[in-house]
């Protein structure tokens, strides 16, 4: 109900209006210019059945958003699978600008130091990792709700039997992508209002160490909710960590929609401001498809 409808109620205040979103919004400034460079999703895992349905996915929700940004994938093996060096080379071989690679991790992971080296050979920018991000911490946070693990927001207040009452956020990546994680974490116990320990999954003993931190305190009910997007993590390390402390688990981030947002915003975020005579040339071409007879039909 409105605010207009109540007796007594204030009238509603007028706020501007926010940027009109979609494909024909009128270009109040162009996010993505001709000639940028492509993008390349690097996945720190062989390509298969179990990895390729999340990418795809992702790539999929990435080209659906941002039409604009050439993004692909590359793997660390796999049939028909390119991998980052492959394509920096076909890039350069083809005299287009080298792409701008994203590692599809939420941390600190092993396979950076070898991508860094891969992209320095053809001066190819390597962004940073996806993570720490809030949007992390609501992927999270939505996985474990659809486990039945907590409330899907703070302001349902009904009780759920099987909610944890401590969090242990499980990653890969070692100790330091566990440190990392700790921020993830922070953002993630404001969300549900029970503690957050992260953990490696990697790290013989964390998991388990972490989960009897938990009991330690006081919780009774502690659960894990994995911090991964999914290719990078061995399924069988996520069943190992469950079995080992008892506990339930929540399912990997997967294709969660602010996974794709993040890629295209880091994405975004890297590319140079463009320059005077881009953005005239730009509002030219609008300008031009505008006035263009039958383009509003076309519509």
């Amino acid at each position: 109900m409105s605010t207009a409808a109540i007796p007594g109620a204030p009238l509603p205040v007028r706020t501007p209006g926010s940027r009109a979103r979609g494909r024909h919004r009128r270009p109040e400034r162009p996010e993505i210019m001709a000639g940028s460079p492509a993008l390349v999703l690097a996945v720190p895992a062989v390509a298969g059945p179990e990895t390729r349905p999340v990418v795809d996915e992702l790539l999929s929700v990435v080209r659906g958003d941002q039409p604009g940004i050439e993004v692909t994938a590359a793997y660390l093996g796999g049939e028909d699978a390119p991998t980052v060096a492959e394509l920096l080379g076909a890039a350069a071989e083809a005299g287009l600008a080298a792409p701008v690679v994203l590692p599809l991790v939420p941390g600190p992971h092993e396979f950076l130091t070898e991508l860094h080296k891969a992209a320095a050979e053809t001066g190819a920018q390597v962004l940073d990792p996806l993570g720490p991000h809030p949007l992390l911490a609501e992927a999270v946070h939505v996985r474990l709700s659809e486990a039945d693990l907590a409330r899907a927001d703070r302001a349902r207040l009904f009780a759920i039997a099987t909610a944890a009452d401590g969090v242990v956020l499980t990653t890969t990546g070692g100790e330091e992508a566990a440190a990392a994680a700790g921020i993830t974490g922070v953002l993630l116990a404001a969300r549900l209002a029970v503690p957050v320990v992260p953990a490696a999954l990697d790290v013989p003993g964390s998991v388990a160490a972490a989960v009897n931190h938990l009991k330690a305190t006081g919780c009774e009910r502690p659960a894990l909710a994995p911090l991964v997007i999914g290719p990078e993590a061995d399924p069988e390390l996520l069943a190992a960590a469950a079995e080992e402390t008892g506990c339930p688990s929540a399912a990997p981030i997967g294709a969660y929609p602010t996974v794709a947002q993040l890629i295209a915003s880091s994405y975004l975020a890297a590319l140079p401001e463009p320059t005077q005579e881009q953005l005239e040339a730009a509002e030219a071409a609008a300008a031009e498809q505008r006035t263009t007879p039958g383009a509003h039909a076309a519509r």
